[in-house]
């Protein structure tokens, strides 16, 4: 294993639509190490398997749990409540945009999905992230 895939990020995203998830993995996998997840079952499940997963790319609208139930999750484990959750979906209106903030979402994209705006706001939560981690290291 080379120096650079060992320093590469680790980004779940989760979307039950296989062509969104082949959109976002095209998008991402140059920069980072994607990992896959069709349902939030399954997200949850190689979330409690893989360990230091920095990132998670979380579609709203999936059957039997959605990403809010997802997100919920995530954040009530102290296990997983660290790692930045970036909504992605079809729901475009402020309502749900709210929702999944106050869930504990960092962020919020709507589709289609802009490849410039995805990067961006990766880099820059995954810089906060850390940051963050840092501070807590120090404390």
């Amino acid at each position: 294993m080379t120096a650079g895939l060992k320093e590469q990020k680790k980004i779940l995203v989760v979307d039950d639509i296989p062509e969104n998830i082949h959109v976002l993995a095209g998008i991402l996998e140059d920069q980072y190490n994607v990992l896959i997840a069709a349902s939030g079952e399954k997200a949850l499940k190689i979330v409690s398997m893989v360990p230091d997963i920095d990132m998670i790319l979380l579609d709203i609208m999936m059957p039997a749990m959605d990403g809010y139930e997802v997100c919920c999750k995530l954040k009530s484990d102290e296990k997983t409540a660290g790692i930045p959750v970036i909504v992605v979906t079809a729901l475009a209106a402020a309502e749900n945009e709210a929702k999944g903030l106050e869930l504990g979402a960092v962020d919020y994209i709507t589709k289609p999905f802009n490849p410039a705006l995805i990067n961006a706001r990766i880099r820059n939560h995954l810089e906060l992230k850390g940051y963050r981690d840092r501070l807590e290291e120090l404390v």
